[in-house]
């Protein structure tokens, strides 16, 4: 497997891509994951165009057990911020099986 990108990387790519310096290509890859943080933390959700969305869910308390001495516990109730891939880069990275 090759090795993931570096921010660096990225950064890099972008600012070549869209013909800007590497200091204002960092800048905006930073206003972008703060204005998803906070669009998050706000609404509950920020859609990443193209790319998926991210979204705030509430779990329930609920009972569990402890594995390694079969113990019930409680788990308490949390918040939670999960990533859901659009269809499209879905089917773009991993196509769907022909019937």
């Amino acid at each position: 497997m090759a090795d993931r990108m570096t921010q660096s990387q990225l950064i890099k790519e972008l600012a070549e891509t869209c013909a800007v310096t590497n200091k204002v290509a960092k800048s905006m890859i930073e206003t972008y994951a703060a204005i998803a943080v906070r669009e998050t933390k706000k609404t509950g959700q920020f859609v990443l165009p193209g790319i998926g969305k991210l979204v705030r869910q509430e779990r329930k308390a609920r009972m569990g057990r402890n594995p390694a001495t079969g113990e019930q516990i409680k788990i308490p109730a949390k918040k939670v911020v999960k990533f859901r891939v659009a269809k499209a880069v879905k089917d773009a990275i991993v196509p769907p099986k022909k019937k």
